[in-house]
């Protein structure tokens, strides 16, 4: 048990005795029966290390003998994403300002009532390389959602394809695609058949343009230096890729992997082309696919939300998670530097406690 001393003195010169008592500490949780450590980490464990809280339950019982339901446990944990909602809303704002935004979802099922089964939602994946990771929570899979998210952004929105991400954003929005993905088909096709010739060029022939990424990452040049480097380099792979999959099209079988491959490569070429315009622009979503992976392993464990309402307090904790990640910021140094008297923070001043600007700080 943890007992607070506080100092407390009296002006013999005050008319009332001017007595006054040392103000309490911060906390995550006012009157909490627990104290902030233990409530950052049932909420690590739970999204840094998939624990979920019946686990983490029976674990504080059987190693040190606390009975802590979890429901109260529960309870923690939405207060947590209801103090995160703010900072979570901040980092949109900052990403909506840039002018590069990858995007991904992934579902994650919902108990919702009277419907006798889980209901299949989904976290839509917002961030950009270096940058914020923005979860949003739609109990849906449709335009609506980046719609809404998204708004009159006008940079560059790099996704998969996903017919979602079309008509989404500004005027000016900028659409590229996916070169792991445009892979990735033809990978599956060699995987039907080893010996598809047209499928082994043009597996290797993209892979000469990640080779020619590979070389920027490696010098650590800058954006316009890798911007010279692609089109110097990139343009004659970019024509034997076109030509390759063009050819393949006209004897490929129409529902095969191949024709799938060549169908999906030769209808996004623009999408795919235009990393020869912006030098900032990433080959592949391969980084928004690294931070949907976390969810596809928690999920696993977690099961399901317990109802919609907890939809945006979850993706408030993820987004906040998935950002110390990206930033090699530890979350509960974070979280506990944070979160305690978060809830009489000015709104006003709340986008200098998201994690990207809070790290700026210590250093």
């Amino acid at each position: 048990m943890r007992v607070l001393k506080r100092e407390k003195r009296a002006c013999s010169s005050c008319a009332q005795g001017g007595v006054q008592t040392a103000a309490l500490p911060a906390r995550i949780i006012e009157k909490s029966i627990v104290s902030d450590q233990v409530i950052i980490d049932t909420v690590v464990a739970k999204y840094c290390d998939y624990a979920p809280l019946y686990r983490q339950s029976a674990i504080l019982e059987r190693e040190v003998g606390l009975e802590i339901s979890r429901t109260t446990m529960c309870d923690w944990v939405m207060q947590v994403g209801e103090l995160l909602r703010p900072i979570r809303a901040s980092m949109r704002l900052e990403l909506l300002a840039g002018d590069y935004i990858q995007a991904d979802e992934t579902p994650l099922m919902v108990q919702v009532p009277g419907l006798g089964r889980n209901h299949r939602a989904y976290l839509w994946q917002y961030s950009r390389p270096g940058g914020n990771v923005v979860f949003d929570f739609q109990m849906g899979r449709g335009r609506e959602g980046p719609r809404k998210f998204l708004g009159s952004y006008g940079g560059i929105l790099q996704s998969d394809g996903y017919s979602a991400y079309d008509q989404v954003g500004g005027a000016k929005v900028i659409r590229a695609g996916c070169w792991s993905h445009a892979r990735r088909k033809f990978f599956q096709a060699l995987q039907v058949d080893p010996q598809e010739k047209r499928a082994l060029e043009l597996v290797a022939a993209i892979d000469e343009l990640f080779s020619i990424e590979g070389r920027a990452r490696e010098g650590g040049v800058d954006a316009q230096q890798r911007l010279v480097l692609r089109q110097a380099e990139a343009g004659p792979w970019l024509e034997k890729i076109e030509t390759l999959a063009l050819e393949a099209k006209k004897t490929a079988l129409p529902r095969s992997r191949l024709a799938e491959g060549c169908d999906y490569l030769l209808k996004r070429w623009n999408e795919l082309t235009c990393f020869l315009q912006h030098g900032q622009l990433e080959l592949s979503t391969n980084l928004a696919e690294n931070a949907i992976r976390p969810i596809a392993i928690g999920r696993k464990n977690w099961i399901h939300l317990g109802s919609e309402e907890a939809g945006p307090r979850v993706a408030a904790i993820i987004s906040v998670i998935e950002t110390c990640r990206r930033l090699q910021i530890r979350p509960r140094d974070y979280l506990g530097a944070v979160l305690p008297g978060l809830a009489n923070f000015p709104a006003k001043r709340v986008a200098e406690l998201a994690p990207i600007t809070w790290v700026k700080t210590r250093n």
